[in-house]
């Protein structure tokens, strides 16, 4: 088992990273402007959800493939690219979508997060930088203490990212009545997600 001490290391670092605004706050935040709260807080589990993976896939040791075959990474990376502007097309071209809260949009913006994760390959490398600082061969499974550090993150982003989500949200929903209004939160929504796609394209891997 992971001692104490290590434990009580890890989560307050864990937390500041979970706090420092970046490329999965945005989305959420983004996220809720478009759509809402519920969609949202659904946005931000699919983000921890595919956060989760990506520890998985270190744990296992996967994670070193990206890290060291420059063509996955560019792969993976370029995938991600595409999608988030595929969601900055929709957004520019639909604008806002009506606050109703209805299980489609949640059940999307679920599968957004984590796609909008799993396509960002510098999330693994993180991973790999960051948790084998604190996993103890002696403590046993690698894999567990791995999964165990992972859960730790994904809660703390899940919270962090979901009640920016859910202040975008109000925002949101305060302005969908207005027409006009709800057009520019459409194009604010679609430029913060065509940002994400430049900061993912032009990303280098170290």
């Amino acid at each position: 088992m992971i001692e104490t001490v290590t434990l009580l290391t890890f989560i307050p670092a864990a937390l500041l990273l979970n706090l420092t605004p970046g490329a999965d706050m945005m989305f959420c935040f983004g996220q809720g402007l478009r759509s809402g709260a519920k969609p949202a807080l659904a946005a931000s589990a699919g983000i921890s959800a595919g956060s989760f993976v990506h520890v998985l896939l270190a744990g296992l040791g996967l994670g070193a493939v990206v890290s060291t075959i420059p063509w996955v990474f560019d792969v993976i990376r370029w995938v991600g690219v595409a999608y988030l502007l595929y969601l900055a097309w929709d957004a520019f071209r639909n604008g806002n979508l009506p606050i109703e809260n209805d299980v489609k949009p949640t059940r999307m913006a679920f599968r957004d997060g984590m796609v909008v994760n799993l396509t960002n390959p510098k999330v693994i490398l993180f991973v790999l930088a960051f948790i084998p600082q604190f996993v103890d061969p002696a403590s046993g499974s690698i894999l567990v203490q791995f999964l165990i550090f992972g859960m730790i993150i994904a809660l703390g982003g899940f919270v962090v990212n979901g009640l920016v989500g859910v202040f975008a949200g109000g925002a949101g929903k305060v302005l969908v009545s207005n027409p006009r209004a709800s057009r520019i939160m459409g194009w604010v929504t679609g430029g913060i997600f065509t940002a994400l796609a430049v900061r993912l394209a032009i990303m280098e891997r170290t």
